[in-house]
């Protein structure tokens, strides 16, 4: 199969998300250090960071979580929907909860944001929207770059969802390189598989 038009396709997807995360690399600034000072501030307090999101987002938060949680930082993620239905529980005073909505209007996030603000609960917010609901109500924003999505329509999320996880990388590497976060610990928190087993000098 040789289609040109298609392959053309491919590449523009790829461009256009390599573009995001151009314009999101020149984004960075205090913002991004004041969510990583809360991050770890929460991590050297014995509190954790809630990772919290819905549809592509959630995706994109499970993943982030996972990350924090292995490199160093306690993290989980909570489903926007399930925070709504008894899971709210699951975030304690000395939590933090980083919330991923790119447009800043997902309304199965409310119930966690109104819940931060009567509890007190530090809310980071990654988006592409300051002026939204979630917006206002954050604590600290991370904007992302307010591009076009790669999608043909211009709908499914692509560009800001690659950027959501670009994002959540930096902000892991940066709370690792705070920590001193190394092999060794790696190795403690990956015991299986062969990252863990490299980790650990080739010694299961």
């Amino acid at each position: 199969m040789n289609d040109p038009a298609l392959i053309e396709t491919l590449r523009g997807v790829l461009r256009q998300e390599a573009e995001a995360l151009t314009a999101l690399s020149a984004q960075v600034d205090a913002s991004w250090l004041a969510i990583v000072r809360l991050l770890d501030e929460t991590r050297r307090a014995g509190g954790r960071v809630i990772v919290a999101g819905v549809g592509k987002s959630g995706h994109i938060g499970r993943k982030i979580a996972a990350t924090f949680a292995s490199t160093g930082t306690p993290a989980f993620f909570v489903h926007g929907t399930e925070a709504s239905h008894g899971d709210l529980g699951m975030i304690q005073p000395g939590d933090c909860v980083l919330m991923l909505s790119a447009s800043g209007g997902t309304k199965e996030l409310f119930d966690i944001a109104a819940d931060c603000a009567r509890r007190a609960i530090p809310l980071a917010l990654i988006t592409r929207k300051a002026e939204s609901e979630l917006g206002r109500a954050a604590n600290h924003l991370l904007l992302l770059p307010d591009l076009p999505e790669a999608c043909p329509n211009g709908q499914a999320p692509t560009t800001s969802s690659t950027a959501t996880l670009a994002a959540g990388d930096a902000l892991a590497v940066a709370l690792m390189r705070i920590a001193g976060f190394g092999a060794a610990d790696f190795g403690r928190y990956h015991p299986g598989g062969q990252l863990g087993l490299a980790a650990r000098g080739g010694k299961s």
